[in-house]
């Protein structure tokens, strides 16, 4: 389901003109932490519809570099997910 996603939004940003030039990797980043910030910007005036938009969009985006990329992200999900509930309580020692 997550490759699917990616492959339709990157699909629909063939389709609006987001992929005519080509992007090094630094644009698709900004344009995702562009969209993290708008979130918490959201988040700071409670407005919480917003604040899921923006995560969306957030998603979105990240979907659309995997598309570009062609990227499994499901796999790396998954895989992920399972090396982090093998690890140590509040791993890494970082207050936050």
């Amino acid at each position: 389901m997550i490759n699917k996603l990616c492959e339709e939004a990157f699909a629909t940003a063939i389709s609006k003109g987001w992929h005519d030039e080509p992007r090094e990797t630094g644009t698709f980043l900004a344009l995702i932490h562009s969209e993290v910030s708008e979130a918490l910007e959201a988040d700071r005036r409670g407005d919480e519809e917003n604040f899921a938009e923006e995560l969306a969009d957030v998603c979105i985006r990240i979907f659309d570099l995997c598309g570009a990329k062609d990227i499994d992200l499901e796999k790396a999900i998954l895989m992920k997910m399972e090396r982090n509930k093998h690890r140590s309580y509040k791993h890494g020692g970082k207050a936050y």
